[in-house]
Formats: structure tokens, sequence, C-alpha cells
């Protein structure tokens, strides 16, 4: 095959929605299948690594990234291109190999400055893949703003125009963005967004049932932060919380939500009627902030002043959820633990089902062959021990013992 072909044995890996006793082959940054090597080629692998009974996942995907480890990217416009590189590095961590940058509800004028500096990056051992911006907000609904800035919100005066009028010129590099789908000229920007490969997603929203149907015919398909920053269940109209059932999804189509396992800004009660109404749109966000990684104390998310106290992030001075500070790793135990769902749906709550909701299923998500070698090595409590992304190892745990390594002497 022309390059290393890398054969992780004595594991345990997640494909095709199982957990199988399987090996791991990878080459040029790919999974790649085997029997060619073998059969076609009469080759074999270059490094062997023993895994020692551990489990493979793919690396987890996390679409709202507000920033972590003193970074916020709401506010840092100067060190933008710095302070990604500490967040995307801080991340591996974690077992995320790659994550949307997430900016809060700002000012055109921080937009425009911003939104071209970050661009979609490949992973590497200097960090995780940016997989291009999420924009939360400003086009939300100001009785639903949570921790965003009231000064900033904005409408849709023009239409689709107001797209490029509030972000900039450079706003394709944006992957998401979500909004509330109550505001006038919302279809009209819907469509135009989808069409132009950008994932809507509806929050900060006072938004019906009927309204985040007709957004969904029109192409959106996220929903952020389930529960927060939406009108509460209703037996009437039970809100965009609604659409996790909702007999009016066109068909093939999935709606996935985001939602933020971190045993604080969703009830565990709550978090599994959402697993269990609708377990394939499960998608674990952490919402991280900068205190991401840090001791409690005083932080910024955005123009705000934060007060962290334990494993809660507030608005100072009120009892206003901005933000969490639990990483993804975490948050996969949590949903484990919480809703009692199998590991397999854990681990795709991290992996597939991000993936697919950015349209990225193809490359990501999955340690189906052809697939990008990022993935996370992970003990039976899912705890991470070593993080890779295209077949390199870019992050070990220090507290575990190192996997064997050999390279095979060809003759």
């Amino acid at each position: 095959m022309g390059s290393e072909i890398i054969q992780f044995h004595n594991c345990f890996i997640l494909r095709e929605g199982k957990i199988i006793k399987e090996d791991l082959w990878t080459c040029d940054g790919k999974i790649v299948d085997p029997e060619p090597i073998f059969f076609d080629q009469k080759d074999y692998a270059d490094i062997k690594i023993d895994c020692e009974g551990l489990m493979i996942a793919p690396g987890f995907i996390d679409v709202q990234v507000n920033g972590g480890f003193g970074v916020d990217f709401s506010r840092d416009s100067e060190t933008i291109e710095e302070g990604l590189k500490v967040v995307a590095k801080g991340l591996l961590a974690y077992g995320t190999t790659s994550f949307c940058p997430t900016l809060v509800t700002s000012s055109p004028e921080f937009y425009h400055q911003v939104v071209g500096k970050i661009k979609k990056t490949p992973g590497s051992s200097e960090g995780a893949e940016i997989l291009g911006i999420h924009v939360e907000g400003p086009f939300i609904n100001n009785d639903k703003k949570g921790a965003h800035d009231l000064q900033f919100i904005h409408k849709f005066t023009n239409g689709a125009n107001s797209i490029k009028e509030v972000y900039g010129k450079n706003w394709r590099n944006i992957s998401m963005i979500t909004l509330a789908p109550e505001l006038e000229n919302s279809t009209e920007v819907i469509k135009h967004l989808t069409s132009n490969g950008v994932t809507v997603s509806l929050g900060h929203s006072m938004g019906s049932l009927i309204q985040g149907e007709e957004a969904v015919r029109n192409g959106a398909s996220f929903i952020t932060h389930l529960f927060n920053a939406m009108l509460p269940f209703h037996h009437r109209d039970p809100g965009l919380i609604g659409l996790l059932a909702s007999s009016k999804i066109p068909p093939g189509k999935t709606v996935y939500y985001g939602i933020i396992a971190d045993g604080i800004h969703t009830h565990p009660a709550a978090l599994r009627i959402a697993y269990k109404t609708h377990p394939k749109g499960l998608v674990l966000v952490t919402d991280a902030m900068s205190a991401l990684g840090l001791e409690p104390g005083q932080y910024k998310l955005g123009y705000q002043d934060v007060d962290v106290k334990e494993n809660c992030a507030v608005l100072t001075g009120t009892t206003t959820l901005c933000g969490a500070i639990a990483s993804m790793d975490k948050c996969v135990r949590h949903l484990k633990r919480a809703t009692d769902c199998s590991t397999v749906e854990a681990l795709e709550a991290a992996t597939l089902h991000p993936a697919s909701a950015l349209g990225l299923q193809d490359r990501k998500g999955s340690l189906l062959f052809g697939r990008d070698a990022d993935f996370v090595i992970l003990d039976h409590d899912l705890n991470v021990i070593s993080t890779w992304i295209a077949s390199k190892k870019v992050y070990q745990n220090p507290a575990a013992v190192e996997l064997t390594s050999r390279r095979i002497t060809k003759l």
C-alpha cells in the first residue's frame, strides 16, 4: 500500500452498532479493510499494537464548545488563533478529536473580525480538528436569551441577506447556526443556510411545535441544548421539545438534539425522557466555557461575568446557567449511568450522531472502512487511555500504562 500499515489487536471495537472483538487496521490516516492486504497484496502490518483488552471507539465530536482552559472564543478576538490552539490541544485529553468552536451572541463588528480567523483545520498532535464554527445567535428570542447579551440580539430584517450582513463575508466558515424559528423571515433564511451546507439548529426560542415542524420541513435538523432556553413541555403545545415525537417530520429525516449531560443542566429524569423518546437523535454536547479544565473562580462568557463554583457556571449575581465545565468523556459516562443506556448508545451519542448531524458521517463518527482513523482507546469504565488522530497517538493518559507497540521486521 506504500505507507505504514498499523494493526491494533487484542481489543474490542465499536462498529455498526456493536462492540466486537476484532482488530483495527489503519493506513494513511484511514481505517482500512485488512482482507485485501492479506489476499491481494500478500502483505501484513508494519506496526502491531497490543491493546490489552481495551476498547476502541471513534473519536468524540463536540459541536458546542465556547472555550476552555482560560480561553473564551466570544471574547478573545485579538488572540483567537492562539486560543483555538490551546483549546484544540486541551480537548485531546477528553477523547475529543474534532469540534465546533462556538460563538455566543455578539456584535456584527465582532463577527466580522473573528469569523474569518476560525478556519476549518485538520486534527493533529497539535490539537483536535476544527469542523467549522457554531454561531449560537444572535438571531434568537429576547425572552429566551439565557446568558446571551440582549443588546446584540438581531432579527432577520433583510431576510437571507442578514446572514452576510451580521457574520461578514467569511460566513461560510460557519458549520452550524442556532436560531429561533419564530423570527420573521426565518423560513427564507433556513432554506438559504441549508442549501449552503450549514446545519440549522433551533434554540433560544419561544417557538411552538408547529413553528418547529415548519422549520424542519424547510431544512432545520438540530435542537440546541434541549430543555434549556426554550418553552417548557406543555401537553397542548409541547414546543420544540415535541419535535422528538412529532409525526410531521419528513420521511427519512432525523431531528438531532444537543443535550448537556453534566448532571446540572438537565435532570436525570429529563435525560431519560429524551433518551427513551428519541435515542437516535441524541447528541452529547459539553457547551464548555473558558473554565473547562480549570479551578472554580470568576470567568467571562463573551461580555458577561461568570462565577464557577464546584460543577456549576452561572452569570455573576444570578442563578442563570451559562455554559458548562464538564468534559465530553464525563458526559458519556453520565449519560450511561443516568439512562441505563447501552455502552454503544452512550458512545454513538458522542460520535456517530454528531457526525451525522453535521453531514460528516461518511468521514467521521464510526470505525467503518474508509473513515478517518480518529479514535479513542478506553477502559471498560469509559475512561480515556489514549487519543489518536489519523492513526497517530496525540494524547496518553499519564495515569495509564502505555500500550505495547512493536515494529514488524519484514523479510
